[in-house]
């Protein structure tokens, strides 16, 4: 009896979750991503096994395909650049096509900035289409885009964990205990695709994604 109560509670907590972990470069060599407005191709970054969307106008998605999330944990690995206004990347989710998502990304170039009004435009949330950045700033300044705490090199890889329960966005950097952003979704989405996302103008470079969700 002793032992039967032991496994009960070892395994009922774990009961109803579960977790996906991508390589990037073998769903991008095997045809597991669309992507949107972009170009998709294998990172020089010998560090890890990640994958570069390009430079080009415009936002671009880079969709996995077949992948459906609806509430849990996305964690993924980042790298952006130290340049003003060229460096916007993050993750898009509950995508229903190319134009209607939600998604958290980030401003590199604003981490560590000494500027004290750019310094708390370091990560965004945005709800497309109704709601993009400008709307959000000029309407709600400062409740959907903080800053990074602790601020992470700009040019180097940091790790994004982020949050969605109840309606709720929570986002976490690189092992931080508290979020750097928590919001409400500004949207009735409950589930959709998962994608990675890039800004106008703007590449960057994915790697180690993983979700987590019942």
């Amino acid at each position: 009896m002793k032992r039967l109560i032991f496994i009960l509670l070892v395994t009922i907590p774990f009961a109803g979750i579960s977790q996906q972990k991508f390589n990037l470069r073998n769903l991008l060599e095997n045809g597991k991503v669309k992507v949107y407005n972009r170009t998709a191709t294998l990172s020089d970054d010998a560090s890890k096994e990640a994958i570069y969307l390009t430079e080009a106008a415009g936002e671009g998605i880079a969709w996995l395909n077949g992948v459906n999330f609806s509430e849990g944990t996305i964690e993924v690995d980042l790298k952006g650049k130290d340049e003003y206004q060229k460096s916007f990347i993050g993750i898009a989710f509950h995508g229903q096509n190319d134009s209607t998502y939600d998604a958290v990304y980030f401003r590199p170039f604003n981490f560590r900035t000494t500027d004290s009004v750019r310094h708390i435009h370091a990560v965004q949330y945005i709800s497309h289409p109704q709601y993009p950045w400008k709307k959000l700033r000029d309407e709600q300044n400062a409740k959907y885009e903080k800053e990074v705490n602790p601020a992470p090199d700009p040019n180097q890889w940091f790790h994004a964990r982020i949050v969605v329960k109840n309606d709720q966005v929570a986002v976490y950097v690189d092992g931080a205990q508290k979020p750097s952003l928590t919001v409400q979704k500004l949207n009735k989405n409950k589930n959709g695709a998962i994608g990675l996302w890039v800004g106008d103008g703007a590449g960057g470079t994915f790697a180690n994604l993983s979700i987590t969700q019942k």
